[in-house]
């Protein structure tokens, strides 16, 4: 992320939180360090307090980007990463083969091959954002 931000000639900035306490400091920081948004990548932490990480990027009318469609399900913004349910299903095709006899260090290593871009419209319109068409002609889902 940092090389695509320099390549922009964007200043990108980096806050970790690893408590509700820490992840509440830092949506309180957003709008001093001068963010016009933010990426929330995949991690358990953030998933087991997604409704709190939606909550505050509402409170503090902050863009954002997540890695999977359920936050935007919850009411975040906008989505983009690996189908959860296609992963899933990939894995039980894996936990079949090792149940039939096949020994695990000889299947093949795989990386997610199904991606998806969700939008929620509501609440892009409580943001005052207007999405372009082509960028809504791309999603795979949007929510209204």
């Amino acid at each position: 992320m940092q090389q695509a931000a320099d390549r922009l000639g964007v200043a990108l900035k980096i806050l970790h939180a690893v408590s509700e306490a820490e992840l509440e400091a830092a949506f309180a920081s957003l709008n001093g360090l001068g963010v016009g948004g933010l990426v929330v990548y995949g991690d358990p932490f953030f998933d087991s307090v997604r409704q709190k990480i939606v909550g505050l990027a509402a409170r503090y009318a902050m863009p954002a980007i997540y890695a999977w469609r359920d936050y935007v399900i919850s009411g975040g913004l906008m989505s983009y990463g690996s189908s959860l349910e296609d992963s899933y299903r990939r894995a039980a095709t894996y936990v079949g083969r090792i149940l039939k006899g096949e020994n695990p260090r000889d299947l093949p290593i795989e990386q997610p091959a199904k991606f998806e871009l969700v939008i929620n419209l509501k609440t892009a319109k409580s943001l005052g954002l207007s999405l372009p068409p082509a960028l809504l002609a791309r999603a795979d889902e949007i929510i209204e």
